[in-house]
């Protein structure tokens, strides 16, 4: 079969890539004033929700962690 009668197929991974870790605040972004949310909140928070969606996406993709 010649490469223009390949069908049209992605890699498993295309459709489902793994989690992308939130950005850390840098040290310049806390004002120290004890902000309700702190940066470090919102950070921690999105981290949270990383590792959860990291696990899943290894759970899916047959991965240990």
């Amino acid at each position: 079969m010649s490469p223009a009668n390949t069908p049209n197929t992605a890699p498993p991974d295309a459709d489902d890539p793994p989690p992308v870790p939130p950005e850390a605040p840098a040290p310049e972004e806390c004002c120290n004033s004890g902000c309700i949310p702190c940066v470090y909140d919102t950070y921690n928070e999105a981290m949270d929700e990383y590792r959860a969606a990291l696990k899943a996406w290894r759970a899916r993709h047959g991965e240990k962690e």
